[in-house]
């Protein structure tokens, strides 16, 4: 019977029988095997130990008086919902036995046992124990990494995407992010996932805009031996490795309409069948997609399925560029200030000089949270002193940053409609973001504010 490696703190284990010479007999044989057994005839005392004390499995007795087994298991799983429970019993007791094992325990043994058959389900049982420490250790570590948390901002745009994260976290329904380029969109995706009950399992990205088509069918499908010239081994597509937990698309917008059929068949059916296979296979990932494009006006065009778009937009969470949502700008710059100096701690820098600070906030931010991101980390990387000034930020910055909040003009004349554009760009940032309060402020219904938000220039930037 395998013992507990010496290097490792050994397991405290409580045994509980109003019999004392049987709770000391059986503490002494897990002894042996390396176990830190304490025995004790009282459960009333053996209770109070078990919700001050952090012992890692209790054995008990089920018949005793003042509190019995089932009174025991019970305060046991109140203390540390973790931690497993073994009752023993006479063979009389089996059904009240059974009882327990509905109630939690791991499991049960019959008196007369020996404390090697004990030590066997002991050690199936810390081991579980740990399995299962682990995980919720990695699901909180998870959250803690790519959950909401890291979705930095307060402005009533940002609240809103935080809300619907939560909302659909749970669900297995397909969502489709939108928005410019840099806004977050695979930070959002990660953060459904983590939030989900599908944290613990895969999380698996592609990124379809990187992969001409003939190479992305492989890595989502997968391909069989023979299928194609190199294709010298079997492969296991994307979709399969995330069966049980998530697949990010990225720009799904891109994607070629041969693989937007395939792609429809997975979501329909639930199958998905390798490139030169005849079998298909069940899968259970949950599709996440995102797009900087317009995926309606690519169905117009011809250039993305129409029953794909109703399929991947069930839910849909559009984050606004950085433009429209400064409110959030002091508390990125810290953010990522912060971040910037775990990954560069030789790094002198500290905090950014005013006149920095403020050509920050002023600059218009065309790659959004990604730009500032990189000019955050630039700065910290190259800075010499304490503060970030005006010469450590580059130059798209510094010379952006002339015309604040994209709403002064220079010498040139503009169009009126681009003064329209500007000046709809100018209310939605002054109402934080809020789509409907400027359009009912502005007496113009939420379409025709979406078209303005969105036309010009302005559609393209960061692309």
């Amino acid at each position: 019977m395998p013992e507990p490696p010496s290097s490792r703190k050994p397991a405290r284990i409580l045994v509980v029988d109003d019999q004392m010479s049987m709770a000391e007999m059986i503490a002494d044989g897990l002894a042996d095997r390396g176990y830190d057994a304490t025995p004790m005839a009282s459960s009333r005392d053996a209770a109070a130990l078990l919700e001050r004390e952090p012992l890692d499995l209790l054995v008990t007795d089920l018949r005793m008086p003042r509190i019995d087994g089932l009174g025991l298991l019970a305060v046991s799983r109140k203390a540390d919902p973790s931690r497993p429970v073994i009752v023993m019993t006479a063979y009389s007791a089996v059904d009240t036995a059974i009882e327990s094992i509905r109630q939690g325990a791991y499991h049960y043994m019959t008196k007369p046992f020996k404390v090697e058959e004990l030590v066997l389900f002991v050690e199936r049982a810390l081991g579980e124990s740990k399995l299962r420490r682990e995980a919720v250790a990695l699901r909180r570590a998870l959250r803690s990494r790519f959950g909401l948390e890291n979705l930095v901002g307060e402005s009533a745009a940002m609240r809103e995407v935080g809300d619907l994260v939560e909302r659909v976290a749970d669900a297995s329904v397909p969502v489709l992010i939108t928005g410019e380029t840099g806004t977050g969109k695979g930070l959002v995706a990660r953060a459904i996932h983590a939030q989900g009950a599908r944290a613990e399992a895969p999380f698996v990205s592609v990124n379809c805009a990187s992969l001409p088509e003939n190479l992305l069918e492989s890595e989502l499908f997968g391909h069989v031996k023979g299928a194609f010239t190199g294709a010298t081994a079997n492969r296991v597509g994307l979709l399969e490795e995330a069966d049980g937990g998530t697949l990010f698309l990225d720009e799904i917008g891109e994607m070629a309409p041969a693989l937007q059929a395939k792609l429809l068949h997975v979501l329909e059916s639930g199958t998905v069948r390798a490139v030169g296979s005849n079998k298909e296979r069940a899968v259970d990932a949950r599709i996440l997609a995102a797009t900087h494009r317009d995926l309606r006006e690519r169905v117009t065009k011809g250039e993305f399925r129409e029953d794909l778009l109703y399929r991947l937009d069930v839910v849909s969470i559009a984050l606004p560029p950085l433009r429209h949502r400064r409110d959030d700008l002091p508390a990125l710059i810290e953010h990522f200030l912060a971040s910037a100096k775990a990954k560069h701690p030789r790094s002198p820098v500290e905090s950014i000089a005013p006149e920095a600070l403020e050509r920050m906030l002023d600059h218009r931010w065309p790659g959004n949270v990604r730009e500032l991101e990189h000019v955050m980390e630039r700065a910290v990387l190259l800075g010499r002193s304490r503060e970030i000034g005006v010469a450590d930020l580059p130059a798209t910055v510094v010379e952006g940053s002339a015309a604040p909040n994209g709403t002064a003009f220079s010498g040139d004349v503009v169009p009126l409609r681009e003064v329209q554009r500007r000046y709809v760009a100018w209310a939605f940032e002054r109402f934080g973001g809020r789509k409907v309060l400027t359009a009912e402020k502005l007496g113009i219904d939420f379409k025709t504010l979406s078209r303005w938000l969105d036309s010009g220039g302005e559609s393209n930037e960061g692309r």
